[in-house]
């Protein structure tokens, strides 16, 4: 799917966070990235196959 050299990070990678944003709706709070993962504000993802990554967002004042 991705056509930059190096390639970016597959969406079942651990990395896929890294790939590059293709459409960014920051008013809606979501990007799509070049692997096919949407990315939202609020560190949550949607894989291209319908997964769900829940947020992983550090909590503020947690320790």
């Amino acid at each position: 799917m991705c056509p930059h050299e190096p390639s970016c990070p597959s969406a079942d990678g651990p990395g896929r966070e890294a790939a590059r944003t293709v459409v960014s709706h920051p008013e809606q709070g979501w990007s799509l990235l070049c692997n096919g993962v949407v990315l939202f504000e609020d560190t949550g993802e949607l894989l291209p196959d319908g997964a769900v990554i829940e947020p992983h967002r550090p909590l503020a004042g947690v320790s």
